[in-house]
């Protein structure tokens, strides 16, 4: 899985979750601050990204995780 694909997968999770164009979510797209995700919305992102991607990611390390790349990167770097 590259980054791209995980990229892909996250830019479409979001765009049908929150209801919002899919082309406004890039690597730098803060969740809180400029997709106005709440808690339930991030922690519906964490659960998705463990299930597709057999990645566990403690709550301490998703409350790090403010931007879309940082996501990605924290997932390619579990599934490399």
């Amino acid at each position: 899985m590259n980054r791209d694909e995980v990229l892909e997968l996250i830019r479409s999770h979001l765009a049908e979750e929150l209801e919002v164009d899919p082309f406004r979510i890039q690597d730098d797209t803060r969740f809180k601050e400029d997709l106005e995700a709440d808690s339930l919305d991030l922690y519906t992102l964490v659960q998705e990204l463990e299930d597709s991607y057999g990645v566990r990611m403690p709550d301490e390390e998703a409350a790090k995780i403010l931007t879309v790349g940082q996501a990605v990167d924290y997932v390619v770097a579990r599934t490399a």
